[in-house]
């Protein structure tokens, strides 16, 4: 049984190496004593009772053999009694050892999960946002879980087994050559045929296994994507859901297909050794019996040597196959430092100072901006492509220069794609620029700590992106330490406070994914109540009230009108209505700042703002003068 289950592991473990092989990286297994170097003591012990355990695993046989002998030979019952009970004694130990080993290797191989988990999850929280717009989440994901896991089991399994089985060969090795050379070399010679296959077979089943990992991958996606909100609207309105069905049924029909050809390849490989292992073991028995008749062997010996013959291809299968699971595992480990060695874009300056107390000013100073190339801020494995583009984007911002002083309103518009949105994010520092400074009181951003640049700045987009989470949890992101109080402020300052009372878990309601169960304007009024409740000093308006009906837009304005009063705002808005009151309007065109006045100053200018104004309020039943916050 013993050799069916390592049997088994070999072929499994073969199977998987065959997916990505590459060479032992010298880097990589220093960059792992690292990791490791934490859990030194503990890997140590376990390595020891590793040792111990094969020790034990080689005596029982030999005991079993000397009980043997000692009846056959007519021994005193004592010693029988007395072997027997050391027999046990050694089974005993041995069990506890193993729950021992067990409970270290699990230690061990948790610890490792946790500290790669916690090093890759910090790590990518580092990165720009431009690295999440390229990636695929899922794949991502993939190194959280699958490459984590599979470096787990370098740990866990592949290094107790690599050490035990290493002693258990050679420990058996010298005892069945102890008692018969001649038995013990024509037992290895049935060896080829216990390895060989595994590695044939396991590079087939490698290939169907990827095939598999394909489909399911592409059902994944269909799933994903078909299963939110959006999506099923979308199939309902637009899809053909038979279309949908009968392609997701032609690649699930062809995963069947797939399991059912593994299984019986699995079944044929270890039925094969299994019938190997027993034609070993009845060579042991037919030799060994012929050779104690003739009184050349102790009838114990036999014994020996046939419970040591399962002690000895069970290490040698498993060793053969030592190399493919070390690899796989330097696989796992290289993928997940892969992400690790991806440099952010944008780090905190060691001694970098925290925006100035008081009301806060907001400068551009000459600035120009493109945004970065794949190859500085992706990996082409995360964006499923064979190379990233490293050429340059085109430049998005030319010479931006404007100033809002505390508490005054800068507001942005122009035609779609023309640098407002950017320019809006370079504030928060989700980029750098490539040329020219942006300033919060005077200091330059890239000179401010990333915590205070949050409690400064407060972003509200068209968005209004919510987490799956209950409306309180949505709202203490902003600041974790508000009271029920202060949230119940936050929402009728943002006029809706009557709509979550009416929620039938109240604030505990679970908004859904994106904050799909709540209306545009009642997720955008929830964005806004997370800005009052941050109580930041600037306040950044990206198209709130873009996609509102009139009445959605009416509490959006009177919303934002508290949201407003006594901060410094930057306002992007393509309705020129909502933007009249501000106290310099920007027109950009083109990512250049082509116009700069008041309301009233670009009217008579008769220019590119006279002109958008006219486009939008010319159409009959428009009102120009509508009342805005």
């Amino acid at each position: 049984m013993d050799m069916e289950v390592t049997a088994w592991h070999s072929l499994h473990s073969t199977m998987n190496a065959q997916k990505d092989r590459r060479p032992f990286s010298r880097a990589t297994l220093r960059r792992i004593a690292v990791f490791a170097r934490p859990h030194r003591s503990r890997i140590l012990r376990f390595l020891l009772l590793s040792v111990v355990t094969a020790l034990l695993a080689v005596a029982t046989p030999v005991l079993a053999g000397r009980v043997v002998d000692a009846i056959v030979q007519g021994g005193a019952a004592g010693t029988v009694t007395r072997l027997a009970l050391l027999i046990a004694l050694i089974a005993v130990t041995e069990a506890g050892l193993g729950l021992l080993t067990r409970w270290l290797s699990a230690t061990l191989g948790e610890g490792l999960i946790l500290d790669l988990r916690t090093a890759v999850f910090d790590h990518v929280q580092r990165m720009p946002v431009a690295f999440f717009t390229r990636t695929r989440t899922g794949a991502l994901v993939s190194r959280l879980n699958n490459d984590v896991l599979g470096a787990q089991r370098a740990f866990s399994n592949t290094l107790s087994g690599v050490v035990s089985n290493f002693v258990t060969l050679l420990l058996t090795l010298a005892v069945m050559l102890t008692i018969s050379w001649q038995i013990t070399l024509l037992a290895l010679v049935l060896l080829p045929v216990f390895v060989v296959p595994a590695r044939r077979l396991g590079a087939r089943m490698a290939s169907l296994q990827r095939e598999a990992a394909d489909h399911n991958a592409t059902m994944g996606t269909q799933m994903t994507e078909r299963f939110s909100a959006p999506g099923a609207t979308l199939i309902k309105l637009f899809g053909r859901p038979s279309d949908e069905s009968a392609a997701f049924a032609a690649r699930a029909g062809r995963v069947r297909d797939i399991g059912i050809r593994t299984a019986m390849l699995q079944s044929t490989f270890i039925t094969a050794l299994t019938l190997v292992s027993a034609l070993a073991l009845a060579l042991v028995y037919g030799l060994g019996g012929h050779y104690a008749l003739r009184g050349s062997l102790e009838p114990g010996a036999v014994v020996a040597l046939a419970l040591l013959l399962t002690r000895l291809y069970a290490p040698l299968t498993a060793l053969a196959g030592a190399r493919v699971e070390v690899m796989s595992a330097l696989v796992s480990f290289e993928r997940v430092f892969e992400i690790l060695d991806l440099e952010p874009l944008i780090a905190e300056k060691p001694g970098a100072r925290r925006v100035p107390d008081g009301p806060v000013s907001v400068e551009f100073d000459g600035v120009s901006f493109g945004y970065p190339s794949a190859d500085k801020v992706s990996l082409a494995s995360l964006e499923e492509v064979a190379t990233l583009d490293s050429d340059s984007g085109t430049q998005v911002l030319h010479d931006v220069s404007f100033t809002a002083e505390p508490g005054r309103m800068v507001a942005l518009v122009g035609s779609s794609g023309a640098g407002k949105s950017t320019i809006a994010q370079l504030l928060p520092r989700l980029y750098d620029t490539d040329a020219g400074t942006v300033r919060l009181n005077g200091v330059d951003v890239r000179d401010l700590t990333a915590d205070s640049i949050r409690e400064t700045l407060g972003m509200v987009t068209q968005d209004g992106h919510l987490f799956h989470e209950s409306v309180r949890e949505n709202l203490l992101l902003a600041r974790p330490e508000a009271t029920e109080e202060e949230i119940w402020d936050a929402l009728r300052r943002s006029r809706l406070d009557g709509l979550v009372a009416s929620l039938p878990e109240g604030l505990d309601t679970v908004v859904g994914e994106r904050g799909y169960r709540l209306s545009g304007g009642e997720r955008q009024r929830l964005t806004i109540a997370r800005l009052l409740l941050a109580r930041q000093r600037v306040v950044i308006l990206d198209e709130a009230t873009a996609h509102l009906d009139s009445t959605s837009e009416a509490a959006v304005q009177e919303a934002l009108a508290e949201a407003l009063e006594g901060r410094t705002a930057v306002v992007i808005a393509h309705r020129l209505s909502t933007v009249r009151a501000a106290d310099l309007i920007l027109v950009v065109e083109a990512g250049r700042v082509v116009e700069r006045g008041t309301h009233d100053e670009l009217l008579a200018a008769g220019g590119r703002y006279e002109e958008l104004h006219r486009t939008q309020f010319e159409r009959p039943g428009t009102e120009a003068d509508r009342p805005v916050a």
